[in-house]
């Protein structure tokens, strides 16, 4: 088969395999990978030391993919819709009730959703084409998916760094395959952010640098889910009543006002977690956190960062009842989540003296 009919077959597999869109770049040296290496030099990583992740040569190994993979020659990009008709972050809910990001909504790992799609589009290119050789990822590889999305045409990269497809938002997740194979590339995305600056200017915690340059590390998404142990104290009153993730970049794009929702039945919301009470998540017991969370992406940020965060969203409710709930956490055996609470405590107590005095 050509390199043209190759492409074709490996799109209309994507589809068939239940992906909203599907691109392929060629791999290259693009220009936007010689700023990751800086970004990383910078500390704006944070703790997140998988993406330092080097080869023998202490090169890191996101920087080139033609380092860690000499092979390829292509780079397949699909992308799978997850959006659902749920509200948005920024619209008004119970100041009792605290936000978890929209992606962690369901049942189960959008990995193995995402990778059970890319080895059906793989096991196909390979029927035709068995010679070559292949290799997927969902997030876990040595590449900037982001980078060969753009490159492969499926979206341009928005200010707040997250990409951004015309018709579906950037409500959706990348997985990728890598080729021997030269396929067909695609036209590289045009970027359609133009002047606005929605995205940067929602940002509480200040964490993007510039149009297109995010410090990680203070991030609301980074602080919930990645950050281990206490929480920096610049960041705990900016962080709002977010405890896993934070969506609000996402959520005030204008792009994302007519994304379509998702028809994938892995996909479907569980209700619980949508504006879930901070006073459950602050006291959950182990068992209960296992079974509510198991195979969720919450997780990640385990029990001790849920509760740490949910602690944090009682002090920025503003709720006086949660008074006696922190008293009790104050005392709790983990040390962070009690450290938290009496932070917590200490800011509703100023919060509610000020407006007396006001």
């Amino acid at each position: 088969m050509t390199e043209s009919s190759l492409s074709a077959l490996v799109k209309r597999s994507a589809a068939d395999a239940g992906f909203d869109l599907a691109g392929i770049s060629p791999v290259r040296e693009f220009r936007e990978l010689d700023y990751f290496p800086e970004w990383i030099a910078n500390g704006h990583a944070g703790e997140m030391r998988y993406l330092e992740s080097r080869d023998e040569s202490g090169e890191l190994k996101r920087a080139s993919l033609n380092r860690v993979a000499p092979w390829a020659r292509s780079v397949i990009v699909c992308a799978l819709n997850y959006h659902t008709g749920e509200p948005y972050s920024i619209m008004p809910a119970e100041p009792s009730q605290g936000w978890i990001s929209r992606y962690a909504w369901f049942n189960g790992d959008y990995h193995d959703f995402v990778m059970k799609r890319l080895r059906r589009v793989e096991s196909k290119l390979l029927e035709s084409a068995p010679e070559i050789r292949s290799r997927c990822y969902v997030d876990t590889g040595p590449i900037v998916e982001r980078i060969y999305a753009k490159y492969a045409g499926v979206g341009w990269i928005g200010k707040n760094t997250c990409l951004i497809n015309q018709k579906l938002g950037s409500w959706f997740f990348l997985g990728v395959i890598l080729t021997s194979m030269e396929l067909a590339p695609d036209l590289p995305a045009s970027d359609r952010c133009g002047t606005c600056t929605r995205c940067l200017d929602a940002c509480p915690t200040n964490a993007f640098t510039a149009p297109h340059q995010m410090d990680a590390s203070r991030c609301i998404a980074y602080l919930t889910i990645e950050k281990r142990g206490e929480v920096p104290l610049e960041f705990r009153d900016r962080m709002g009543r977010q405890v896993f993730g934070c969506d609000i970049c996402q959520d005030v794009c204008p792009w994302n006002r007519k994304a379509p929702l998702n028809n994938t039945p892995e996909f479907q919301t569980r209700q619980e977690l949508v504006n879930p009470a901070l006073d459950w998540l602050a006291t959950i017991s182990e068992e209960e956190f296992r079974q509510t969370f198991r195979g969720s992406p919450v997780t990640r940020a385990k029990r001790q960062g849920l509760r740490r965060n949910a602690v944090l969203s009682m002090a920025n409710s503003g709720e006086e009842r949660f008074l006696p709930v922190l008293e009790g956490l104050a005392a709790d055996k983990d040390p962070v989540v009690a450290e938290h609470a009496r932070w917590a405590m200490e800011a509703l107590r100023r919060r509610f003296s000020s407006a007396v005095a006001d």
